[in-house]
């Protein structure tokens, strides 16, 4: 059995969240916490010159200075063995699909409890990803299992087009104005999705387009 620890670092600006959360990231056998920061340029700053770089780093969104946002870009740019997860306050579909667009690797709400985020570490560790209910269904497992070939079987050239427009902070209005289509054509492209790639939800449809490389993190 591997000993070895999953290595953390944790970017919050609420200090009394962010100590309270080392605190509970200590108290798990298997993990180990390297350092914390108050914003995402104090965390890259802190991995750049730290002789352990650590293995996942939790990033707030809201930060100042630097935002979960670009530091998750910073990091995938810059050490991309390092994965990193949000862990926000903020559940809705724009968050989680720049996060994503970003190079984030898993996304968890502030009120998990303690022991659903210690798992979502250990997935995250252990798989790469950590899919939560906030990524909808099983949509997740399915693309990672499934080999990148022929990603876009059975998804015509215009839901194509559309599917990549759902990984960009456009509204469904922006983007039937952008492919030139009504609204009820646009309906049409993402209930035709949902169907076919068996999502619910727009984060779903992002989720299959950045993990099969439709679109380019």
């Amino acid at each position: 059995m591997n000993t070895q620890k999953i290595t953390l670092a944790v970017a919050d600006d609420h200090a009394l969240f962010r100590k309270g959360l080392v605190e509970i990231l200590s108290g798990f056998s298997e993990m180990e916490v390297l350092f914390d920061a108050a914003n995402g340029q104090e965390l890259v700053d802190k991995i750049a010159t730290a002789e352990q770089k650590p293995d996942i780093c939790l990033l707030d969104i809201k930060m100042p200075v630097m935002d979960g946002f670009a530091t998750a870009k910073y990091i995938r740019n810059n050490w991309p063995r390092i994965r990193t997860i949000a862990v926000s306050m903020y559940d809705d579909e724009m968050s989680i699909i720049k996060m994503m667009r970003n190079g984030s690797n898993g996304y968890v709400l502030k009120d998990v409890q303690p022991e659903d985020l210690r798992k979502a570490i250990v997935a995250l560790y252990d798989k790469g990803f950590y899919h939560s209910e906030l990524l909808t269904s099983d949509i997740v497992k399915k693309v990672s299992a499934h080999r990148a070939e022929e990603p876009t079987h059975g998804i015509s050239d215009k839901e194509l087009e559309f599917l990549r427009y759902c990984c960009t902070e456009l509204t469904y209005k922006e983007i039937g104005e952008k492919m030139g289509n009504s609204p009820r054509t646009i309906d049409g492209y993402r209930d035709s999705l949902f169907s076919k790639l068996e999502v619910t939800s727009r984060t779903g449809l992002a989720v299959y387009a950045i993990k099969h490389g439709i679109v380019k993190l």
